[in-house]
């Protein structure tokens, strides 16, 4: 199989305000990775963050580079991944793709939180996901190819 990512950042914000569970977000984020994180020697990054009104955001944060990672993580996530869904990054493909060769996708946290469903949002309440696209030569229409590949 062809390498299709140079690498793959998942992130999301905890926030006190909304009386979210930091063990619940913790639990979930961690269910977006098909191996242990401690056992791959993957470092989860925690920051503690303050936003207005002194309130506290956790923020969890994983970087993937190794080969066997990324192509793990995207398989997994294509059998989290709905067909509607599926379709609909399909279609919003031009637009989730940066000139970097960046992809992004943002599921709604709420959804996944409570109905363990990934469902595509452009709120900012979402678990992020950044997909470094590995084309080359780094052409656009074959970065688009690539991720035509994966979500199909």
């Amino acid at each position: 199989m062809m390498k299709l990512a140079h690498q793959i950042k998942a992130k999301v914000f905890s926030y006190e305000k909304f009386n979210e569970d930091d063990k619940l977000v913790l639990d979930k984020f961690l269910q977006l990775f098909p191996f242990n994180l401690k056992d791959e020697k993957i470092e989860l990054k925690k920051t503690e963050a303050e936003g207005l009104n002194d309130m506290k955001i956790t923020i969890l944060e994983v970087t993937l580079a190794k080969e066997k990672h990324t192509s793990k993580f995207l398989e997994n996530l294509m059998e989290i991944l709905d067909e509607e869904q599926k379709k609909l990054i399909l279609s919003q493909l031009e637009s989730r793709l940066d000139n970097n060769l960046d992809f992004f996708l943002r599921f709604d946290k709420n959804e996944y939180l409570k109905n363990n469903k990934l469902q595509l949002t452009d709120s900012g309440n979402c678990f992020h996901i950044e997909i470094s696209i590995a084309a080359f030569p780094k052409k656009r229409e074959l970065g688009l190819d690539i991720v035509r590949k994966v979500f199909m």
